[in-house]
């Protein structure tokens, strides 16, 4: 008599390869899948879970999350549990919780403010690994990955200078890199919208990717402009993967602002041609029109140099506010979020701690409340609250969405940013898998199933090298959702970010349920995961 832990009956198989799906059985036994196939004869396990008419599928794999410090406060990771996540790659976006310097803590905290939800570090780790073992002690929900981000180590060694490198500046970034390749760092990320990523040039980021290349790992960037100028950074993203000859991946792909709507077609086929030359690039996507972010991406580049403090003075005095204002009204030679988003009635603030009156509404709303206008106001809002903020911008067009999702390089990423208790914040960071499965797979019909699935476990899996996800296979991880193909949706929404998806009624992380008939069984067995 075959035993198991727990098996899965009479399920839709869709096994995170992109294969057609099949009817089967999945046995588990000692947190790893042991049979995949038809059970017959009897069967000794604990537990039986009867999957008719349901999905099974891989955990889903949230390759772009900036779940570095809610892990503090939220190890068990509800939220991403409840979408089927089971393992989480964190440090996108240039922006990582390690390597850091003690005496750096602080820039780090302010150039990471927005992505802390409210979360207040100890900063008792300096490495990556250092970072790991904390994190493993604690009760975690998910399995947890990460990148090293290189504004982090670009803050460690140069604070938020506007400048290059020196040689041995160079150097010692180089040598944080590596070190964090060590300490079983997936890739390296960039934010090159945000400073100190903004004022790197090409050579400097070329240079550190060059490290990437002994451990097989993956640059992933936050390109340059995703605006009026994409095809351009498309362009730079891609030259990396050729100088350094490594594997390269396009954050959130998408074009913002009415005007370049389309241009995801130019650069798709860039990419095409670059694979075509066996360029290695891919891509990252979330299925939402609104982008989200800090409110300080609306400020000009100059603005940010030296830091939040920095920041808040400028915005204080009242003749560089008026710079400000007038540079964001009427210049267009930077990635300008306010003039992308249609100006103040496509900025939605979700998080402002020390404002909270203003969460939730748009900038045009919170003007007339304040009898100000809209780009006075921001400024105000930014400087009140000292780097931690974040506002949602409706930039992004649906057929867009459409056509990066349809792209064989494409994978699923939410690009969540943790939420403060009582704020607001972005549907994705509640929604973004089951909205793909049910607008985009079952709705759109944009995707199959079986795409979508690969989209969001085999591919990502494959692409950063996850040993044993990413598939329904024996001796594989037993990390697995079920799922209800015709109801499963995203529950989320701007006006209520917090509502539960639908139709993920079960899911398991390393063969123990997290998710049973839709609810919390509050079992954390997720691990931290190393490159190997």
């Amino acid at each position: 008599m075959l035993k198991f832990d727990i098996v899965v009956k009479n399920a839709k198989i869709i096994d995170g390869t992109g294969n057609p799906w099949f009817y089967g059985d999945v046995g588990i036994k000692d947190e790893k899948i042991a049979f995949v196939g038809k059970l017959k004869g009897d069967v000794d396990c604990s537990e039986i879970i009867d999957a008719m008419n349901q999905v099974v599928s891989p955990g889903f794999i949230d390759c772009h999350t900036h779940s570095d410090f809610i892990l503090f406060r939220e190890p068990e990771m509800v939220t991403k549990l409840k979408q089927g996540v089971t393992t989480q790659l964190i440090g996108p976006c240039g922006i990582s919780a390690s390597p850091i310097s003690p005496e750096k803590v602080s820039l780090l905290d302010s150039y990471a403010g927005f992505a802390k939800g409210g979360v207040v570090p100890e900063y008792n780790w300096e490495t990556l690994n250092d970072y790991l073992n904390v994190i493993d002690k604690l009760p975690l929900g998910t399995n947890i990955g990460a990148y090293v981000g290189h504004g982090t180590v670009r803050v460690n060694v140069m604070g938020f200078d506007d400048r290059k490198p020196s040689e041995e500046e160079l150097t010692e970034m180089k040598n944080q890199t590596r070190q964090a390749m060590e300490d079983g760092a997936f890739g390296m990320t960039t934010g090159l919208i945000y400073p100190p990523g903004v004022y790197s040039e090409p050579e400097e980021i070329e240079e550190i990717a060059k490290v990437l290349k002994d451990y097989n790992g993956v640059y992933l960037s936050h390109i340059r402009n995703e605006s009026f100028d994409v095809v351009k950074s498309v362009k730079e993203i891609i030259h990396v993967a050729e100088v350094a000859d490594i594997p390269v991946q396009v954050h959130h792909h998408k074009a913002m602002g009415i005007k370049n709507w389309g241009l995801v077609k130019e650069t798709l086929k860039l990419i095409e041609e670059a694979r075509n030359k066996g360029l290695d690039v891919t891509l990252d996507q979330y299925p939402y029109t609104a982008s989200s972010t800090t409110l300080r991406a609306c400020l000009p580049p100059w603005v940010h140099e030296g830091g939040i403090e920095k920041i808040i003075t400028r915005l204080n005095d009242p003749d560089t506010k008026a710079r400000i204002i007038d540079e964001i009204e009427n210049t267009d030679d930077w990635e300008n979020f306010y003039k992308n988003s249609n100006g103040a009635s496509g900025v939605l603030v979700s998080y402002t701690p020390y404002t909270p009156q203003y969460e939730g509404k748009t900038l045009d709303v919170i003007a007339k409340m304040e009898g100000k206008e809209p780009l006075e106001i921001l400024c105000d809002i930014i400087a009140a609250n000292k780097g931690n903020d974040t506002a949602c911008y409706f930039m992004i067009g649906d057929d867009d969405i459409k056509y990066v999702m349809k792209s064989p390089y494409t994978m699923i990423g939410s690009d969540s940013i943790p939420v403060a208790p009582g704020a607001k914040c972005h549907p994705r960071t509640n929604g973004t898998f089951p909205r793909v499965l049910g607008k985009y797979v079952r709705e759109e019909k944009t995707l199959t199933l079986e795409e979508a699935v690969n989209k969001m476990t085999g591919y990502p899996a494959s692409r950063f090298n996850i040993k044993g996800k990413g598939l329904i296979k024996e001796g594989y991880d037993a990390d697995l959702v079920i799922f209800n193909p015709d109801t499963v949706i995203d529950g989320s929404d701007y006006e209520d970010p917090f509502k539960d998806p639908i139709g993920i009624n079960y899911v398991l992380v390393n063969g123990q349920l997290v998710i049973k008939d839709g609810e919390v069984t509050g079992k954390t067995p997720g691990k931290v995961l190393r490159r190997e």
